[in-house]
């Protein structure tokens, strides 16, 4: 006889029914209540004082000095009034404190606002039990009736409209059930009167949030429009300047290159010499115009991507130099350490700094020689290019630049968290010194 298991996968009290949605809605408002009324009920939020502006900020004196505390002034004078009304019935002790009972709700909310509410309810039933030989009027004493108005105004003012909205709710609640359970329903009361003249207040106050949070979002909206003008205006600028630098730069560079590789054949039995530096002087000219391409591509366009060509790193270093050497620079090369991969980083701005430095000597010392030296160190790599000055004797006169070649090595340099110094020698030469930092557990590209 086989005996079979039978596992339960259902908890006990059956699965999960799904929630209608009239439950849900009604959940959603208790949690409101209880966030809004309940937490932190009694919590510290004082009034802060508002900053002067129109005819307020362009007086001087006290009218400016005080103006920050107009809206604190406001509330404790409806407080006052509050607790006058109450002085005004009768002299005695009675109407003192139902004066307090008027003023203390209304001042609390400069400090306490939702706190307020709630001993705003007790003060008025305080103030009913005490002034009962005093006043007709049930649940809320004249006093007290002024004084919840206010509190329910300010808290308002200083919440949102949903907090305003259960606050309505409680004062109607707490006037039907006084007005049921307590015994004085002989005389008038005054609920309807409070519901009403509390609704038209609470309304015009979430009529002005409603309208300062439509201003908000409209401020907002503009902001993001101009920034977005402002976006578009630096894409078509960039699309000028890279139409203008295509038109202009790229033409001559082609007629540069086809000029190069048509010369030869125009000198009947050309040497072998100036075959190689028209052939050097296309190939540097194709050179930078794929370059001037790969730069226009970023100019013209925001989310350009720059192709997967391979970048130059210090293992293609070699070629640099000979290309330098055939334009006329005589350059030596010195490695020390231990030649080792480096970051992709490193390598490439490492070869745009000799690279840089080679053409400011070529620019300002031509005929003049370089020494280029590369130092691998365990904490990152060395670098020391310095040319002598121009020969007396040299055909070609200086070409002063605009200063950008060093200010773009100083920004690679900086990006890499690196050190770099350029300056004038002792010789009349110039040398520039670059330390790239490289840490030891730095993982290099492609290395698993």
């Amino acid at each position: 006889m086989t005996e079979t298991t039978h596992t339960q996968t259902t908890p006990p009290g059956g699965a999960a029914r799904p929630r209608s949605p009239e439950f849900q809605l009604a959940a959603d408002a208790l949690r409101g209540l209880r966030q809004d009324l309940f937490q932190d009920a009694f919590a510290y939020r004082p009034l802060p004082r508002r900053e002067a502006h129109g005819r307020l900020a362009r007086r001087s004196g006290r009218v400016k000095e005080y103006a920050p505390w107009a809206p604190h002034a406001m509330v404790a004078a409806f407080g006052t009034v509050a607790m006058l009304l109450a002085l005004s019935s009768e002299a005695g002790l009675p109407s003192a404190l139902c004066g307090l009972l008027a003023l203390g709700p209304v001042l609390l909310t400069l400090a306490r606002p939702v706190g307020a509410f709630w001993f705003s309810l007790a003060a008025s039933t305080a103030a009913v039990v005490v002034g009962a030989s005093t006043w007709s009027d049930r649940p809320w004493l004249p006093s007290s009736f002024l004084s919840h108005l206010v509190v329910l105004t300010v808290v308002a003012i200083r919440t949102r409209p949903r907090t305003a909205a259960w606050m309505w709710v409680l004062t109607a609640a707490y006037g039907f059930l006084t007005e049921t359970i307590a015994p004085w329903s002989q005389y008038d009361t005054n609920v309807g009167p409070m519901l009403v003249v509390s609704a038209l207040s609470l309304l015009v106050v979430t009529v002005r949030h409603t309208r300062r949070e439509a201003q908000q979002e409209v401020t907002a909206q503009l902001t993001v429009t101009e920034h977005e003008r402002s976006r578009r205006t630096l894409l078509e600028e960039r699309t000028t300047i890279a139409r203008e630098l295509h038109d202009v730069v790229a033409h001559h560079m082609s007629v540069v290159a086809i000029q190069a590789e048509a010369a030869p054949y125009r000198v009947e039995n050309p040497p072998p010499e100036l075959e190689k530096a028209f052939a050097t002087i296309r190939e540097n000219a194709v050179a930078a115009l794929t370059e001037l391409r790969r730069v226009l591509g970023v100019v013209r366009a925001e989310d350009y991507e720059a192709p997967d060509a391979p970048q130059p790193n210090l293992a293609d270093l070699d070629g640099l130099l000979a290309n330098v050497r055939e334009a006329g620079l005589e350059v030596e090369k010195v490695v020390t350490g231990a030649v080792r991969e480096l970051p992709q980083g490193v390598e490439l701005s490492a070869y745009r700094i000799v690279q840089e430095a080679l053409s400011n000597s070529l620019r300002h010392a031509p005929g003049a020689g370089a020494r280029v030296e590369i130092g691998y160190v365990l904490g990152g790599l060395g670098l020391r290019i310095v040319n002598g000055p121009p020969p007396a004797s040299a055909l070609l006169k200086p070409s002063p630049g605009a200063g950008h070649g060093i200010t773009g090595m100083r920004e690679r340099v900086s990006m890499l968290n690196g050190e770099m110094t350029a300056g004038p020698v002792p010789d009349g030469g110039y040398e520039v010194t670059v330390f790239l930092p490289v840490p030891a557990d730095t993982p290099i590209e492609g290395e698993a």
